[in-house]
């Protein structure tokens, strides 16, 4: 709700104008990372399905931020897929038997350091990911229109 409410009335120019050269930092680019991170928290480890990434390969992995583009179909796509990944993660919290289901996380993608990681620690891991682009959010918008964070 609060990435929705940073980003409203905001046309393709503002959603993917970038903080500063050099960075790729953009509002479009934090919806469709954080369409990455759901995806891939959620869908990919907690449930186990198999799936492409979104935004990103392995020759690209800043694909998500490299292409967020002033394109209004660009940023609409975002949206549905950062939306789909999130009622995704939502129903899956919600269908879990206990905050205390592991999965493995073999790479370290998501700090457990190679190990298994509960359910718990994944949605608090999720809490701290979304805090820090929150404030990148917060920026972005202040810059572009003086509108602060709440």
């Amino acid at each position: 709700l609060t990435l929705e409410r940073r980003c409203a009335g905001l046309d393709a120019d503002a959603m993917a104008r970038r903080a500063v050269e050099p960075s790729t930092m953009s509002r479009l680019g934090v919806v469709r990372h954080l369409a990455e991170v759901e995806r891939d928290t959620f869908r990919v480890m907690m449930s186990g399905q198999d799936g492409p990434r979104l935004f990103c390969s392995d020759t690209n992995r800043d694909g998500d931020f490299d292409g967020a583009v002033p394109d209004p179909q660009v940023v609409a796509e975002a949206w549905d897929a950062w939306r789909s990944e999130v009622d995704f993660a939502t129903r899956f919290v919600a269908d879990a038997p206990s905050l205390d289901i592991t999965r493995s996380d073999p790479l370290n993608q998501h700090g457990s350091g190679g190990g298994s990681m509960s359910l718990r620690e994944v949605l608090v891991g999720m809490i701290e990911e979304y805090a820090r682009h929150m404030g990148h959010v917060d920026l972005l918008r202040e810059r572009i229109d003086g509108r602060l964070g709440q």
